[in-house]
């Protein structure tokens, strides 16, 4: 696969998962429009849509039509914006702007976007529910989100990092941070797309792992982008983990060793998918991932 085709499915990809997650949001008969609206406002404020594509091409992988998984893509998409959501917010990481906008919060209030973020994490599980997949899938699939976004998952990852705010982690609690608050979130996309599919325990346990080693790259690259990205590019500020005296990845090892670390856990990463046929696109995408500037 040459880069054009590659970016032909990826686009291809984004643009049905774009239309779904617009497609899906719920329809209030009521005065719940503003909350709706937020909702709308910040699944459009741009992202890279990484999970839905790993979800809907891992479903591809075990031999599933891409379009039978997209309740599944949409519901893990839902759950990354809510978390983005309650992430800017003053209690949290008191952010203002978010991929170059304002912040859900700064646009219509505390009080709305905690709103949308809740509405959001509980309309992804009303979506896997109302899938045409067969109940059992359904119910795994409800069953894998939970506890991936969950307090053993990306929740439990938030508060560890906010525990670390106040201490000095060694590189060990910092990973642990990592593989929680960004991987297990990128397990769940992954892991969705296998259930939908009706894979086996082989895969599952291979597109885990996949995810486990790319989610700590994926995090690891955000600390190096937080040194020496671009402002503009980014979207956001940088140097915030420095200015606020935060220990990272990269002030506990330096850019250099870093950047290595990054290349070696995706390596691992993808010396994962050996228990996949096809899977040439989702190699293309993790070289994307760490390689990228924004």
């Amino acid at each position: 696969m040459d880069k054009a085709e590659f970016k032909t499915i990826l686009d291809k990809d984004i643009e049905i998962i774009e239309k779904a997650i617009i497609e899906r949001l719920p329809v209030c008969t009521d005065n719940q429009d503003t909350v709706v609206e937020a909702m709308k406002y910040s699944l459009t404020n741009g992202g890279k849509r990484l999970r839905p594509v790993f979800c809907l091409e891992f479903a591809k992988c075990c031999g599933l039509e891409k379009e039978k998984a997209i309740d599944f893509a949409c519901a893990v998409e839902y759950i990354h914006t809510y978390s983005l959501i309650h992430d800017d917010l003053p209690c949290m990481d008191d952010d203002d702007f978010r991929r170059g906008k304002p912040s859900c919060h700064k646009k219509f209030g505390e009080a709305t976007a905690l709103l949308a973020g809740d509405a959001l994490l509980t309309h992804a599980f009303e979506l896997i529910a109302a899938s045409d997949l067969s109940a059992d899938k359904r119910m795994h699939a409800v069953s894998v989100l939970a506890a991936k976004s969950g307090v053993c998952g990306m929740i439990g990852g938030q508060v560890i990092d906010l525990k670390y705010e106040r201490e000095n982690p060694d590189l060990t609690q910092i990973l642990s941070v990592h593989r929680l608050k960004t991987g297990a979130l990128i397990s769940s996309a992954c892991l969705l797309g296998c259930i939908a599919a009706g894979a086996g325990q082989k895969q599952l346990q291979a597109a885990e792992e996949f995810a486990y080693y790319l989610g700590i790259a994926f995090q690891i690259k955000d600390d190096i982008l937080d040194v020496i990205g671009d402002r503009e590019e980014l979207g956001k500020p940088i140097g915030s983990d420095a200015e606020n005296n935060k220990t990272t990845y990269v002030s506990l090892k330096g850019i250099e060793e870093s950047q290595k670390d990054v290349e070696g856990y995706t390596d691992r990463a993808l010396s994962s998918l050996s228990e996949f046929g096809n899977s040439e696109f989702i190699e293309m995408l993790a070289g994307e991932l760490i390689n990228r500037s924004k």
